[in-house]
């Protein structure tokens, strides 16, 4: 008798085999994918991997198989991709390890999280010195630097009036500790920093200010003087007041600070008759008033000193040996100090 069950039975094994295949496939391709997504290397060490300009995914997907970043390609792109990096991907340095499973190197690079470089700006510095830091620091080129500085645009109320030129920018890069990338460019390190000058101009300083009877521009260009002057933090507020009580009685400043800046480097210890002879309108021993802007990049006790000097009469200072200043009221009694202290 023909019978069906043997042919309702037949297929059983194929089917049971194809659902083994499939469950192989399966373990292998999640094996593989795990594999690939993995650490390349668990021991390695955090390296600095530079992205350059206009790289493409594509590029940077080979770039970090090279460097022993990661282990494919492929699924780089596909992770990337799906984390939106396609044309948004940020030239610059990775800190990456081949000992980071991949999602990590995609979420680096998605944050454009890249290696930043401590830099500090010392009170005092000029615009010259800061270009040449961060051209030895190799976080900007000297020239390009000074060059956004004397001509790109920046949007900062402070800035309106401030006389064009080479110079404009003097007194205004507040010095302090900064993180800049390799790639940010002079104009975003330069914008940072006028930022952050920005934040010093609370209502308080706005408040001294406006009792002192300065505009900012004379105040900030006060302030470099007095930063160039005064080497101990006590002695800010009485040189202030020495400048303060000279311009008062129309006497000239007669600071070596601002015929040094004229000078450039190296600084003399004294200045000579012709030196202060120069005629440059900087040197106030030539010309009345506070010269045409900074000397030098003044840091916040400095310009609170400028808008806030102390409530003495003194007229006269000659620099000591310890670094304090030697002040005197009268021209007699700053002679007599001179004698004393300079050779």
């Amino acid at each position: 008798m023909f019978s069906l069950r043997g042919w309702r039975q037949g297929p059983v094994l194929p089917v049971k085999g194809l659902l083994i295949f499939f469950l192989l496939l399966g373990v292998i391709l999640g094996g593989t994918y795990l594999y690939l997504r993995a650490p390349v290397d668990r021991e390695a060490k955090t390296k600095v991997v530079l992205i350059s300009p206009g790289q493409g995914l594509g590029e940077t997907a080979t770039t970090l198989k090279k460097e022993g970043i990661i282990r494919s390609e492929l699924l780089f792109l596909y992770l990337a991709k799906q984390r939106g990096l396609e044309g948004k991907l940020r030239p610059g340095e990775y800190r990456l390890s081949g000992a980071m499973p991949l999602e990590e190197v995609v979420r680096i690079l998605a944050e454009g999280r890249q290696v930043q470089y401590r830099v500090t700006i010392p009170e005092g510095y000029t615009l010259m010195q800061i270009a040449e830091l961060l051209d030895k620091k190799g976080l900007a080129d000297k020239e390009r630097f000074l060059q956004v500085a004397a001509t790109a645009d920046f949007d900062y109320p402070f800035l309106q009036g401030v006389p064009a030129g080479e110079k404009r920018l003097e007194g205004y890069l507040f010095p302090d500790t900064y993180f800049f990338t390799r790639t940010m460019g002079e104009k975003a390190i330069i914008n940072t920093m006028l930022k952050r000058f920005a934040r010093e101009l609370t209502p308080d300083f706005q408040s001294k200010l406006a009792k002192s009877g300065l505009t900012l521009h004379q105040a900030v260009t006060l302030a470099s003087i007095i930063e160039r002057e005064a080497k101990k933090p006590e002695d800010r507020p009485l040189v202030s007041a020495v400048f303060h009580n000279r311009l008062k009685k129309g006497m000239k400043l007669e600071s070596c600070a601002t015929v040094q800046y004229v000078l450039g480097p190296p600084v003399k210890k004294v200045l000579s008759k012709k030196d202060i002879s120069i005629d440059s309108p900087y040197n106030t021993y030539k010309y009345p008033g506070l010269p045409p802007g900074p000397i030098s990049n003044p840091g916040r006790a400095s310009l609170l000193a400028a808008v806030e000097p102390a409530p003495v009469d003194y007229l006269y200072f000659v620099a000591r040996p310890d670094g304090y200043n030697e002040f005197s009221t009268t021209f007699a009694q700053h002679e007599a100090a001179k004698k004393k202290y300079l050779p």
